[in-house]
């Protein structure tokens, strides 16, 4: 049995954002700076499963955190997930391209159903 180690979920934005309820946060980040309980309540988790899931988030660099008195307020770092969003951009062509073969199916399908009905009134 081979065994393939695996890598830290600290080692970069890719691993870190691999976990959904991670990928939840950067959603809810996304909207604004969050205080901790706001992300507690949204997403309907214990506040300590939040808080480590922004440790992973800040130790890779894409959740930064300012304190405002006694608050601690969580926000997007852009600049850390622009390889995630650099590795998908490539993509974006090609869904395109088959979002609009789709659409070239689904107005042929209605235009025949259209027809289809005219033929049996």
């Amino acid at each position: 049995m081979v065994v393939v180690a695996r890598a830290a979920t600290t080692a970069d934005a890719f691993n870190a954002v691999a976990e959904p309820r991670r990928r939840q946060i950067i959603d809810v980040l996304a909207g604004g700076e969050r205080p901790v309980n706001d992300l507690v309540r949204e997403l309907g988790l214990a506040q300590p499963q939040v808080s480590k899931h922004l440790r992973v988030l800040r130790e890779v660099g894409a959740v930064e955190v300012r304190d405002d008195g006694r608050r601690r307020l969580y926000r997007l770092n852009g600049h850390a997930l622009k390889p995630i969003h650099d590795w998908v951009k490539p993509f974006e062509r090609l869904w395109s391209e088959r979002f609009e073969a789709l659409d070239v199916v689904l107005d042929d399908l209605k235009r025949k159903e259209q027809e289809d009905g005219r033929d049996h009134e």
